[in-house]
């Protein structure tokens, strides 16, 4: 069995792989890392593999903790990966998205794949048929956006996420969330339209925190995967110590 870790900036995602298979998914805060961790080891006792995806801040004392309970994989750029890196500047690329792209190749080798994740920034990432990595974007996402409008200005409020009742907002509550998700919807969209002008039998995923929110909205057709990421760190784990 593998444990996967994927520690973003406050949340923790932990994934316990049977083979493919997802047998339990945890996601807490930061803070809860280590009883949470000792919770799942006790619970699946035949883990035995460990990959730990991390762009936030994870200290030494529980990566060794890791290390005396598995076999543990740091995720970076100078692992094997099963495509081709055309990224001009690999080192800065993150482990995230570099998860992303595995898992469309070991799901989807022979098609081109455009992977968006919908999560505190907004990916984009592109792989060919032929399984070279191009790079993407990346756009600020929705909770970013709606704490920019209300951070860098006088007199906007911080709202919570929610569908635009109308196009046109009538109040400045309805014209902020028709401005964000409106906007973000369109920008996802017509990035989507320029790829599938220029790349034929384009797929398209969509994951991250946002993705059921989004999917609903979006007018092109997409695979929605919330375990997308997942996937790809359990694909790493394997391709690397098989």
């Amino acid at each position: 069995m593998n444990l996967i870790v994927d520690v973003g900036n406050t949340l923790v995602k932990f994934a316990v792989f049977q083979d493919d298979e997802v047998v339990e998914k945890m996601i807490v805060e930061l803070s809860e890392f280590e009883r949470t961790q000792e919770k799942i080891s006790k619970n699946h006792p035949k883990i035995d593999k460990c990959i730990l995806a991390s762009v936030g801040k994870v200290s030494k004392r529980v990566v060794s903790k890791l290390q005396k309970q598995y076999k543990v994989l740091i995720l970076d750029s100078n692992l094997k990966f099963p495509f081709q890196n055309r990224y001009q500047t690999p080192k800065t690329l993150g482990v995230d998205r570099m998860a992303l792209v595995a898992a469309s190749v070991n799901q989807y080798p022979n098609d081109n794949v455009l992977i968006i994740d919908a999560g505190s920034c907004i990916t984009y990432d592109f792989k060919t048929q032929q399984n070279a990595y191009l790079g993407g974007a990346i756009s600020p996402g929705i909770r970013l956006r709606y704490k920019s409008l209300h951070n860098f200005t006088a007199n906007l409020p911080l709202l919570e996420t929610m569908i635009p009742e109308t196009l046109v907002g009538d109040s400045t509550t309805g014209a902020i969330h028709s401005g964000v998700v409106n906007g973000i919807v369109k920008e996802i969209d017509g990035i989507i339209d320029e790829y599938q002008a220029k790349y034929s039998d384009l797929t398209v995923i969509l994951t991250g925190g946002d993705a059921n929110f989004l999917s609903k909205q979006l007018k092109n057709s997409i695979f929605a995967n919330s375990n997308f990421l997942l996937e790809g760190l359990n694909f790493i784990l394997e391709y690397n110590t098989h």
